[in-house]
C-alpha cells in the first residue's frame, strides 16, 4: 500500500507544482495591471491636462477661446478637420465655431462635429461665385458670420478670447499655454521676419513696439487672436472685401478694432513659430470612376 500510495503521490507532485506557480503568477500580475494603469491615466492626464493650469486651478474660471474655422467640401476636408479636432480637444474651454461655405450644413460635416469631442456651433454661408476667382480672398463671408454669432449670442458679461483657424492649420498646444488677451489683441505670430531684429540691449519697451509694428504688417489670420470684448465693442467691425489690397484684409480687420500701441506680443515676444501652413496633399483622383458601381458608401 504505502509503494502505491508513494508512487501516485510522485506523480502527481510536479502538477501540483505547475498549479500553484500558475496560480501566484496570475496573483502577481492582477495586482500589477491596475498600477500600470493608473500610471498611465496619469500621465495621459499630464500630456492631455489643462495647458499651463495646475491640477487644483478651477478651469471654469479660464475664459472660453473661440476658435472660428471656415470650411469647404473637398476631398481632404474630413482629414484636415481631424487634425484640428485632435488638438482642440485637449485644450480646455474652448469652443469651436466651424463655418461651411455652402448653402446648408453637410452631412459629412455634422456628423463629423456630433463626434469629435469638442464644444461647437455649427454655421454656413455660400460664397457668390464671383467671389471665388483666383486671388480674390478666400473665407470672408464664413468669418463674418462667426463674428455675426458671437454678438448675438455672447455679452459683455462672457470673457473670452477670439481665435481664427483656418483648417489647413497645424497648430502647437503651446499656442494655447500663452494665457488669455490682456490687452485688445495678441499676436502669436509675424509675418516679415526680416524686422524682428534681436538685440538685447534693447528696452522692453522699444522692443515690443517694434514687434508691434509687424503685426499690423500679418496677412494671416492664423498670426493673432481678439478678446471677445472688443468684438462686441465693435460691431461694425468685419473682414471686407472692398476696400481692402490683396492680402490685407487681416491687417484691415485689425485696424477697425485696435491701435499699434494696444496689441500684444505673444510667444515669446512672437519670435517662436507655434502655428503651421500644412495642407494636406490632394489626392489623385483622376481614375476613379465619376458614377458609383457598387452600393457600399465610403465616407473619406
Amino acid at each position: 500500500m504505502k509503494s502505491v500510495f508513494f508512487s501516485r503521490f510522485f506523480i502527481l507532485l510536479p502538477w501540483v507544482l505547475i498549479v500553484i506557480i500558475m496560480i501566484d503568477i496570475d496573483s502577481k500580475r492582477t495586482i500589477r495591471v491596475p498600477a500600470a494603469g493608473r500610471n498611465s491615466r496619469a500621465q495621459r492626464t499630464a500630456r492631455t491636462g489643462a495647458p499651463g493650469i495646475g491640477g487644483t486651478q478651477n478651469q471654469s474660471a479660464l475664459p472660453v477661446i473661440y476658435a472660428i474655422t471656415p470650411t469647404y467640401t473637398r476631398p481632404v476636408q474630413k482629414a484636415e478637420l481631424t487634425r484640428l479636432a485632435h488638438a482642440f480637444r485637449q485644450v480646455p474651454r474652448l469652443h469651436w465655431i466651424v463655418v461651411e461655405d455652402s448653402t446648408a450644413r453637410t452631412e459629412l460635416v455634422a456628423r463629423f462635429l456630433a463626434r469629435c469631442g469638442v464644444p461647437y456651433t455649427h454655421l454656413h454661408v455660400f460664397t457668390p461665385r464671383r467671389f471665388k476667382r483666383a486671388g480674390m480672398p478666400r473665407a470672408t463671408e464664413q468669418r463674418n458670420v462667426a463674428l455675426a454669432w458671437l454678438r448675438q449670442h455672447r455679452t459683455k458679461r462672457d470673457a473670452g478670447v477670439v481665435f481664427f483657424a483656418d483648417d489647413d492649420n497645424t497648430y502647437s498646444l503651446e499656442l494655447f499655454e500663452e494665457g488669455p488677451c490682456k490687452e485688445r489683441a495678441a499676436g502669436v505670430q509675424g509675418k516679415r521676419r526680416r524686422k524682428r531684429k534681436r538685440n538685447e540691449r534693447q528696452a522692453r519697451g522699444e522692443w515690443k513696439e517694434k514687434m508691434l509694428i509687424v503685426l499690423l504688417e500679418m496677412r494671416s489670420t492664423r498670426g493673432f487672436a481678439v478678446n471677445l470684448q472688443v468684438i462686441l465693442a465693435n460691431p461694425r467691425a468685419q473682414f471686407k472685401r472692398r476696400g481692402s489690397q490683396p492680402g490685407m484684409q487681416e491687417s484691415d480687420f485689425l485696424k477697425q478694432i485696435t491701435k499699434v500701441t494696444e496689441l500684444e506680443p505673444k510667444a515669446n515676444n512672437c519670435t517662436r513659430v507655434l502655428v503651421w501652413h500644412t495642407r494636406t496633399e490632394k489626392p489623385h483622383l483622376a481614375n476613379e470612376p465619376k458614377h458609383r458601381k457598387d452600393t457600399v458608401v465610403i465616407e473619406v
